[in-house]
């Protein structure tokens, strides 16, 4: 439930950000807009009354003509409209041509770099323009009309091709800021998502770590439980051989509780660096033929030993490196066909001694090989379906893992489904640790 209210919330906040700068960018947008328009229309003036003085020459000499109103009162229309009314007494009209120049190069003066077209209309309809062809456009700027005549009857109007880019320039810095923000808020969105979808699958993978380390405690429990209450009863005295064996079940059954347990210990603490290693030279002959003994008389199907120890000694913690090598067999056994032929080697390097634990079980996949050494891993892959049928809480090849590098080695696997499984384990030698 707390990630679905987080997620809520991010929706949200992200949501208020896009909107807040959606108004952010649409106010500055109107008013450059605003801006814009109140330049073009007060330099479409400027040009028409520059256009009109222009005829001053053209007029006899000695002529007067009626100029502006003096007082603003006065002034129902621009300055041009009243020179442009007294030029047309002298056959003198307003040339649209020259207007288109003049108000170009004011807008160039002004950075503003637009196609451009003037209109000249007669009572709305259009009887005169500079404009050339048909050219698409995405948007268009109207001046306002300005008259060339006092009672309105002709007037000159500018129209602006795709002026919007004059604005866009003028918003560059802040259109890049905002995509920059953009940027950054979905990053952190996916990177939020990432870490949710992580915590997700933690949280899965302990659950499901949960069901199969209690599901499979059961079974250890429920059998030292029945062997005790048997016992107790007193229905085995005068049995002595079936009274061992029950002894016997129920102290491997503890012992097996016992070395999972100690075995999350190991690793928490192994993990928060607390554990420290009793390393020293050993005898790895002594190790394996224990554990060889071991897993021979236990084993429930047809098992072969090879040993190849080029290497005779080590330099680890015997009592982990025993551990190491117990987890890696015990896999070997539980991951195999009918019957299992495991493979014990050691060698030696200028550096390193390498230990090699290899079988011809059902394989990893390459995938899975990815994955193999991750905490709880096995108890996540509960719910998948097992080919062998093997239980296991996914400690076992994390443990090895943290057990090596805690000696200063590394350990990888290299396997092939349906043929192998090998396990290569490096160790420095005590010359190097001593550098």
């Amino acid at each position: 439930m707390k990630h679905i209210y987080i997620r809520t919330i991010t929706v949200i906040a992200v949501l208020l950000v896009f909107i807040l700068q959606y108004i952010w960018l649409k106010n500055s947008f109107d008013l450059l807009m605003n801006q814009f328009e109140n330049t073009i229309k007060e330099l479409f003036e400027a040009a028409s009354f520059k256009e009109a003085t222009s005829h001053f020459s053209e007029l006899p000499k000695g002529i007067d003509f009626l100029g502006a109103p003096r007082t603003e009162n006065e002034k129902n229309s621009p300055e041009s409209t009243y020179l442009l009314e007294s030029l047309g007494e002298y056959g003198i009209t307003c040339n649209i041509n020259s207007l288109d120049s003049i108000y170009r190069q004011m807008l160039l003066q002004h950075n503003i770099d637009t196609y451009l077209y003037i209109d000249k209309l007669s009572d709305g309809s259009i009887i005169e323009t500079t404009r050339q062809g048909n050219m698409k456009h995405l948007g268009i700027i109207r001046t306002q009309l300005i008259p060339i005549k006092l009672d309105g009857s002709l007037e000159v109007q500018a129209i602006l091709i795709n002026p919007y880019s004059f604005i866009f320039k003028q918003m560059e810095l802040l259109i890049i800021a905002t995509a920059v923000m953009i940027i950054f808020i979905i990053g952190c969105i996916i990177y939020q998502i990432r870490i949710i979808s992580h915590m997700n699958k933690i949280f899965k993978i302990r659950e499901d770590f949960s069901y199969a380390m209690i599901h499979d405690m059961k079974t250890p429990l429920t059998t030292i439980v029945m062997t005790l209450n048997l016992l107790h009863t007193g229905r085995l005295e005068g049995k002595p051989e079936r009274k061992e064996k029950y002894f016997q079940i129920a102290e491997n059954e503890a012992d097996h509780l016992l070395t999972l347990t100690n075995k999350v210990l190991t690793i928490s603490k192994l993990e928060q660096h607390k554990l420290d290693m009793k390393k020293e030279e050993i005898e790895l002959a002594p190790m394996v033929d224990k554990l060889v003994d071991k897993f021979t008389a236990k084993a429930d199907k047809p098992i072969r030993f090879v040993k190849d120890l080029q290497a005779t000694e080590v330099y680890a913690d015997e009592e982990y490196l025993e551990e190491v090598l117990d987890n890696l067999i015990d896999n070997a056994v539980k991951y195999s066909k009918e019957s299992v032929e495991i493979t014990l080697s050691s060698s030696c390097n200028d550096s390193h001694t390498i230990l090699i634990v290899r079988d011809n079980g059902i394989g990893i996949s390459e995938k899975d090989q990815k994955v193999v050494f991750n905490k709880f891993e096995r108890g996540a892959a509960g719910r998948r379906k097992r080919k062998q049928g093997a239980s296991g809480f996914g400690l076992g090849l994390h443990f090895v893992q943290q057990v090596v590098e805690a000696h200063g080695g590394s350990i990888f696997v290299n396997s092939s489904e349906g043929l192998y499984t090998e396990f290569v384990i490096s160790l420095p030698l005590l010359v190097q640790n001593l550098k």
